[in-house]
């Protein structure tokens, strides 16, 4: 499947004993990959913005592991098609990495709603992000989860001034207990001027 028709469908998926032959490879082009998609907000925050590729290999990586064959594979397709960017938008998987048990359930206890807090501004323009409404992400006891799964809807506006190198562009989370910014680098702006097409 073209990746410009933006999602991934079973023709695209390689046969286990296939997809090992080619695993090195593929797994150190995903390691470059995230060389020039992965940001850091904060202490505890890594942000790793999305794509096709991005995509195909965590279906590829968990049919590989798990081993559920066609029945898993609809499951995965359906649970990571929609993080593939849709041409106007940025997406991201945004992980809580905190190796201490202790501190990490006193960290995240304190974030509940933290997925109304996510924002990329480009030029003193904001852009809200969305989260991706498979599950509820905060629980009513305040407690917020280590992965959410977020959309940023851009508009044409916006995609041009991010492609024109205008201005700043920076990531924040604006919630009262993790207030933290970060400054998306030039090369790391590039990049994703290609999710916008």
């Amino acid at each position: 499947m073209p990746r410009n028709q933006r999602i991934i469908t079973a023709d695209d998926i390689m046969a286990l004993g296939t997809y090992e032959t080619i695993r090195a490879e593929k797994r150190q082009e995903n390691i470059l990959r995230k060389k020039y998609r992965r940001l850091s907000v904060g202490p505890h925050v890594n942000v790793l913005f999305e794509n096709w590729d991005t995509m195909w290999w965590q279906v590829q990586e968990m049919l590989r592991i798990e081993k559920g064959g066609d029945e898993q594979l609809v499951d995965e397709l359906a649970a990571y098609n929609p993080m593939i960017p849709n041409g106007r938008e940025l997406t991201c998987t945004l992980m809580f990495e905190i190796d201490d048990p202790a501190v990490r359930a006193r960290v995240l206890g304190g974030l509940g709603g933290i997925e109304e807090h996510f924002v990329i501004s480009i030029a003193n323009e904001r852009v809200q992000g969305i989260a991706e409404d498979d599950v509820e992400r905060s629980r009513a006891d305040g407690k917020t989860s280590s992965v959410h799964f977020i959309h940023f809807a851009f508009t044409d506006e916006q995609v041009a001034k991010w492609k024109s190198g205008e201005g700043q562009a920076m990531f924040h989370i604006e919630h009262p207990n993790y207030g933290h910014i970060a400054l998306i680098s030039e090369s790391m702006r590039r990049e994703l001027a290609g999710d916008f097409s």
